[in-house]
């Protein structure tokens, strides 16, 4: 296309423009169309592979014969079938023990209560560390938590948790919060001046 001698440079130079611009989008819309078409062509093939795949018979399976032994002694008994995965156990939902102030009244049922608790949930403690600082954890007030409080100060000052192992902390525990003699302090509390029924 020409253009008339006095066109202004300005309308020249947007023309070429243009010009440059439309032939690069042409080229593109090539590109696209070539790459779409490539990709149709590939889609189809596979379409028409899986048509072929689902409308052809599927082979029967071959079995192998079984094994005829060759000896009485090769003969084995058969192998037990395998159970279904059965449901895994589940435990009930045990409660935790309550907050310990240290009375040896009740020393024993507080102990008592936290070997039962580890005792049937085994998995969740993996050391004896664990069973001990999870009981400390109920160690609230009172005697109990002076008591826990000294253990950890010793800790402090050793760098080693003074008790180390559940056999010892039970030792301690039982030394430190159960009766020092549960007969004689039940008949001392019935016969003392708070049972007394007068005549």
């Amino acid at each position: 296309m020409s253009l008339p001698t006095d066109t202004s440079p300005a309308v020249t130079d947007a023309l070429d423009y243009l010009q440059h611009h439309l032939q690069k989008l042409t080229e593109r819309q090539n590109t696209s169309e070539h790459i779409i078409n490539n990709t149709l062509v590939g889609l189809t093939a596979q379409i028409q592979q899986l048509t072929q795949l689902m409308t052809s018979p599927v082979p029967a399976p071959t079995v192998a014969p079984p094994l005829i032994p060759t000896s009485p002694s090769s003969v084995s008994s058969p192998s037990p079938v395998p159970s279904a995965p059965s449901k895994q156990q589940t435990r009930p939902k045990l409660p935790s023990p309550l907050d310990f102030s240290g009375e040896q009244s009740s020393g024993r049922a507080f102990f008592n209560f936290c070997t039962l608790y580890l005792r049937l949930a085994p998995e969740q403690f993996s050391y004896d560390e664990e069973k001990i600082l999870w009981t400390l954890a109920f160690f609230k007030d009172g005697r109990a938590v002076r008591w826990s409080e000294n253990l950890f100060c010793q800790e402090v000052d050793t760098g080693i948790f003074p008790i180390q192992s559940w056999a010892h902390f039970e030792q301690q525990f039982q030394s430190q919060f159960f009766l020092v003699n549960a007969e004689a302090d039940a008949v001392n509390t019935l016969e003392g001046f708070s049972y007394y029924q007068g005549n």
